[in-house]
């Protein structure tokens, strides 16, 4: 079992940016993928962006492309997802996961998830 901690989020104007972080412990040697994904209420969990853990390959949902970066250090076992160019569109809970096989946007194929954390832009 992989348990997982988010950190970072809060509120920002539109244009700003926040950096989350999430940090990995337990059975952290059988991750395949680590994701980022969000959620509104009333609407279903979204992808945003992965990052394969042995790799580095990264994937983004074409709304975040070019204004956030994913990242992950291996050696503290954390990912991180910065934020810039920021939307009120980009307001939701931000949910950090965590796979051992599977596709990298789906949230199903995700088995570990942290508790979330609130990311609000204003206009």
């Amino acid at each position: 079992q992989v348990q997982l901690v988010e950190s970072g989020g809060g509120l920002v104007q539109a244009g700003g940016s926040l950096r989350l972080s999430c940090a990995a412990s337990g059975r952290t040697f059988s991750i395949y993928v680590m994701g980022w994904f969000r959620q509104v209420p009333g609407k279903e969990r979204e992808f945003v962006a992965a990052i394969y853990w042995s790799s580095s390959s990264t994937y983004y949902a074409d709304s975040v492309k070019g204004r956030f970066t994913i990242s992950r250090d291996n050696a503290k076992n954390t990912v991180s997802l910065q934020m810039n160019s920021l939307k009120p569109e980009d307001t939701a809970v931000y949910y950090c996961a965590a796979t051992r096989g599977g596709r990298y946007d789906q949230p199903a194929d995700f088995g570990s998830w942290g508790q979330g954390t609130q990311v609000t832009v204003s206009s």
